[in-house]
């Protein structure tokens, strides 16, 4: 193994170490070396000051000077990326000093008091505090003590077993669905519309955020109304503020509410967060004294009793015992305290009979709630075992017994139910408090849903068993003293439940007026929807003011609707959405296969997420189909406004995936077969001139472009730069953020690209032959005619022209030249009048006669009539031809009038003649003109070798010594030039006495008849298509090429000349 010693070179001119020079061969170390020449290249460069330091934008917490962070590491093949690439470990350790996001639910209170305390470490909560309780306390509500025992008796133990379970297993897939996705990286601020917008794209993101606001807000306005509900019927005595109807006191108590709530949510939230576990222990003791009372009842049935007459329940808050002696109970249906008094009929007919409100748990109560008890409106309840006399009903008497307050059925209590089990969200906001969000969030969530759904289904069977039907079905309580029906089963006493369920639903409405706000306010602030951005601004500490009214007045609406029943299934509405949209990102994220799809939570399926998709949409439509379209249209309307009006996010979400995906089998379906001429259009590549600024120079050729295309199929914007690149990449991408800008602004629908290539020429030859992808490549080229090719001295633009003429004819593409593209319509012009001529020569496919009427579908060109124009020669029968064209075109199913024009045979005129001449003259000026820079190069090289000779054959004439001679070697090539060069001496000698020729004069002659017939015929005409004669064969003719399209085109303003691709595009048959 050969070893290497290196050995330092000392100055020789510094003389204190010339010693060490001499001296000593010892080795010396690689990274003394290297640090010196370090020290040496930082104290000679004058920028080496803090000012100078380079950010590191690419990463999370770029405060660190890179430079002095990797000096002395042994990374120096890596040294110059250091600052895009930087080390492992200094990435790991910026990562490991990332705080996430809050959530915005702490207060500021440096902002609020204007003094600057010390910052405090905010606590992470574990899965327990942070998920588990929380979701527990959103879940468990106001439908569990209000409306649960009423739905168990309307539908039975098996109907509500059904109701729950669905409901339950609903919720379940989704927190499975939403698990996944949560322990799929970091979750800031916004929780479940930050997951749901960032999976699928800021369009269903804000449409489903919307639906997520909408549904947190009116769960305030259930919340408040539970709130009410249990204060004027179960806490204070009912002394109305207004005499006419319970729903005015609900909508005038519920707004008082709700103007309290929103001060208190104000003034500071950080007293919303105190009070929260003093709600959520009102939850579990009220629970608790639930079990503890089934338990005693099944000991010792409670005191509380029902009094029927007959088998009718009747409301007992007016009297205190139940039989016909009791004076108040008589006077209920007599008309006088007397025995001779007119009493009811039913009430005369019938006994009265009292029975046990809580029985205990007894088969006989379980067999008679286990089927459900539906009704119509307005019917009283009864007890069925019981009998009765029938007699006629007296209205005026009905008040006194307690009946359905509305129509009972299966679908109605689902719509009731749902919002009782929503609230699994609550951990998922909750991310940037947790110390494991992607461990706590799953646990904690499925852990609530668990036992949430273990409390909601035994209570069912409890209220089932221990429980009359008839108090069941009493929904507010009225035949047991006007007390919640859950309280008479509690212990110890029913004002636990009372006062528990009044703290919990205020806790949970202060909750809904927290939340929804700052999901408001981070929709806001993502800018997605222009018109909500005034809500992302707050008060100095973030507190989201502007949106706080908003919720208010929104929650107002919903308290005017006075009734918890009306509001909950709207509520559902909105939740299922939402929860719809968790479960479709969760399974499209799955069946992509996305590189950056790698979960924490490993128990998910994307069979689960379609299954708990499918069930939130069932539910939807089970609990009120016009809710559910009324939904559905609202998200529709969001995500459609988003699309039109919204900003453009790149969040790399699974809509974007999935449209690839769509499009990579489109594209490979394409290739499978032919495309066939009925599904033949144009698809573009338009060819633009930039010029030096890197604008398009030609604006209106995309307003032509969309005018042909009507937003369907391709359409490629192209450009070339001259160059490399190198040296002009970014010229280039600024380019094509012009191009792009420049398509917008003509509401060009496609693409952009700018190739960068040593000549336009190549440039122009890439885009032909690559631009486009499989089955969606352009198949024909559109471009401007260079107006200025004349007096260009340099022939390029010529060449440029023509070669990209033969591409196209090669590459079998239509080509479409536009002349005069400046002065065409813009896409706001409206043509009132005027006519499309056609000037069909040879037939090319078909082209010609399809581009009118693609034209006409749009608004600029759809008032112009089609005028198709053919030319017959002397032996044509030019009546015959117009027939058959006519019949043609009724074939075709187009609309156009038809003229045949005859051009007869005439001798070739001096005009013509002369014009020839001219032409060919000027060719051969330019030709004697253009000296090519090989040529000047070797002139120039020539005189310099001449010049060289002749110095040094005098210096060495002066030296006396002898001169060698100078040889020139003349190649085959150079002798040719010069031969060449000398006939084109001669050639401008005879310039003037040249005759033209015979084949250009022909040429000559048939672009001057054709233009005088053209321009006679169709001067005043919008636009004017023509078929484009191909280039010569020969190359030699290229310079008399353009002249004679040229002459084609004189005295006409708008032309677009249209060379067809060699294929049939258009077709008789169906």
């Amino acid at each position: 193994m050969p070893t290497f010693t290196v050995v330092p070179v000392e100055d020789v001119e510094d003389g204190s170490n010339s010693g060490a020079a001499a001296g000593g061969n010892r080795p010396i170390s690689l990274g003394k070396i290297f640090s010196e020449e370090q020290e040496a290249d930082s104290s000679e460069d004058p920028f080496s000051g803090d000012d100078n330091r380079r950010e590191s934008s690419a990463f999370i917490n770029p405060d660190m000077d890179t430079e002095t962070y990797y000096e002395g590491k042994n990374m120096a093949l890596f040294e110059e990326e250091m600052d895009s690439t930087p080390m492992v470990s200094s990435f790991l350790n910026k990562l490991a000093n990332y705080t996430n996001l809050t959530q915005g639910v702490r207060e500021h209170e440096e902002a609020e008091d204007g003094v600057r305390r010390a910052a405090v470490m905010v606590p992470h909560m574990g899965t327990f505090i942070g998920v588990y309780l929380p979701c527990m306390q959103n879940i468990l509500g106001v439908i569990l003590f209000l409306r649960l025992t009423w739905i168990v008796g309307t539908a039975g133990i098996l109907g509500s077993f059904a109701i729950v379970s669905m409901c339950c297993i609903c919720t379940l897939l989704t927190a499975i669905s939403m698990s996944a996705i949560a322990t799929n990286g970091v979750v800031p601020a916004g929780g479940s519309y930050y997951m749901i917008s960032r999976s699928l794209g800021p369009e269903f993101g804000g449409a489903v955020g919307l639906c997520l606001y909408l549904g947190t807000t009116f769960a305030g306005s259930l919340y408040i109304l539970g709130t009410i509900e249990i204060l004027l019927l179960y806490i204070i005595p009912p002394e109305k503020v207004v005499k006419e109807t319970t729903a005015n006191d609900m909508r005038i108590y519920g707004t008082c509410c709700l103007l309290l709530m929103a001060l208190v949510v104000f003034v500071g939230v950080k007293y919303v967060n105190k009070l929260a576990l003093v709600f959520l222990s009102c939850v579990v003791l009220s629970i608790m004294a639930t079990y503890a009372g089934a338990i005693k009842t099944a000991i010792k049935p409670s005191n509380f009793s029902v009094c029927l007459l007959g088998n009718r329940t009747l409301k007992n808050e007016m009297f205190e015992k139940c039989a016909k002696t009791d004076v108040e109970l008589w006077n209920l249906f007599c008309d006088s305290p007397y025995l001779n008094a007119t009493c009811d009929e039913y009430f005369a007919l019938n006994n009265l009979t009292e029975i046990q409100a809580t029985p205990g748990v007894l088969g006989e109560v379980i067999n008679d709630n286990l089927w459900g008890n539906y009704g119509p409106d307005n019917m009283v309840i009864e007890r069925k075992n019981l009998s009765s006399v029938p007699a006629e009903a007296n209205n005026d008497k009905l008040k006194n017994y307690v009946f359905n307050d509305w129509a009972t059925y299966f679908t109605l209590l689902v719509g009731i139910y749902f919002p009782s089990v929503t609230g699994i969200m609550a951990g998922s906001n909750r991310s940037g408090d947790l110390r494991d969000a992607q461990r706590s969030i799953p646990i904690g969530t499925i852990l609530a849903i668990l036992t949430t759904s273990f409390i909601y289904i035994s209570f069912v069977v409890l209220f089932g068993a221990c429980i009359e039907g008839v108090v069941l079905r009493d929904k507010f309580g009225f035949s047991v003293k006007t007390k919640p029906v859950i309280s008479i089963l509690a212990w110890p006493s029913p004002w636990v439940i009372v006062i528990g369920s009044f703290f919990s639903c205020c806790g949970a409405g202060l909750q809904s007026l927290t939340g929804a706000p700052r999901l408001l306010q981070a929709i806001a602030r993502d800018g997605i929807i222009p018109f909500l951005q005034v809500f992302g601004h707050g008060k100095a500490n973030g507190e989201p003011t502007w949106a706080l009214l908003l919720t208010v007045g929104i929650c107002e609406i919903g308290i005017l609707i006075a009734s918890l029943d009306h509001v909950a299934p709207i509520l559902s509405m909105f939740f299922l959405m939402c929860y719809l949209f968790v479960n479709l990102a969760c399974a499209v994220q799955t069946l992509l296969c996305t590189p950056n799809w790698r979960p924490r939570f490993k128990f998910y399926h994307w069979t689960l997420s379609f299954l708990g998709m499918s069930l939130c949409l069932s539910l939807m439509f089970i609990s009120s189909w016009i809710y559910a379209l009324v939904v559905i249209v609202i998200a529709g309307c969001i995500y459609k406004y988003i699309e039109y009006k919204g900003a453009v996010k790149e969040w790399g979400d699974g809509i974007r995936g999935l449209s690839l995906n769509a499009a990579r089998y489109a594209l490979i379906r394409l290739e499978e077969a032919p495309l066939h001429t009925k599904n033949w259009r144009p698809q573009l590549l338009v060819l633009c001139k930039l010029n030096s600024d890197l604008e398009v120079t030609h604006p209106r050729l995309l307003s032509f472009a969309t005018q042909l295309k009507a937003g369907k199929g391709l359409t490629i914007v192209c450009s070339v730069l001259e160059g490399t690149y190198m040296t002009r990449g970014d010229e280039a991408k600024k380019g094509e953020q012009n191009l792009k800008a420049a398509m917008a602004a003509e509401k060009t629908k496609g693409f952009s690209h700018v190739v960068v290539s040593s000549s336009l020429r190549d440039g122009f030859s890439i885009l032909i032959q690559s631009a486009g992808l499989g089955g969606m490549k352009h198949n024909a080229v559109l471009m401007a005619w260079p107006t200025g090719w004349k007096q260009d001295r340099d022939s390029s633009v010529r060449r440029n022209f023509i070669e990209t003429v033969r591409e196209t004819t090669s590459a079998h593409q239509a080509l479409l030249v536009a002349k005069n593209i400046d002065h065409f319509p813009a896409n706001q012009e409206r043509l009132k009048e005027g006519t499309v001529d056609v000037w069909w020569i040879v037939h090319d496919g078909g082209l010609l006669m399809l581009l009118p009427f693609l034209l006409s579908q749009h608004k600029v060109w759809r008032k112009c009539k089609m005028r198709i124009f053919t030319v017959a020669q002397m032996d044509d029968n030019s009546i015959q031809m117009k027939k058959d064209l006519q019949m043609f075109l009724y074939q075709l199913r187009l609309n156009a009038v038809v003229e045949v024009v005859e051009m007869h045979d005439s001798d070739i005129s001096a005009f013509t003649y002369e014009k020839t001449l001219v032409m060919e003259q000027r060719s051969q000026m330019l030709k004697q003109m253009q000296l090519s820079r090989t040529e000047r190069e070797r002139e120039a090289q020539l005189i310099h070798d001449r010049n060289t000779a002749s110095h040094s054959a005098a210096n060495d004439k002066a030296a006396g010594a002898t001169s060698d001679r100078v040889h020139m070697t003349w190649t085959k090539d150079k002798l040719q030039n010069e031969r060449n060069k000398h006939k084109e001496n001669m050639a401008v000698k005879d310039m003037f006495n040249m005759k033209p020729n015979h084949s250009n004069v022909r040429r000559m002659h048939t672009a001057v008849k054709l233009n005088e017939v053209v321009v006679k015929k169709s001067c005043n005409s919008e636009l004017v298509l023509l078929n484009m004669p191909g280039p010569p064969k020969n190359k030699k003719g290229d310079d008399n090429y353009m002249e004679f399209l040229e002459v084609l085109m004189e005295g006409l303003d708008r032309v677009l000349l249209v060379r067809g691709g060699g294929r049939e595009v258009i077709t008789i048959y169906s």
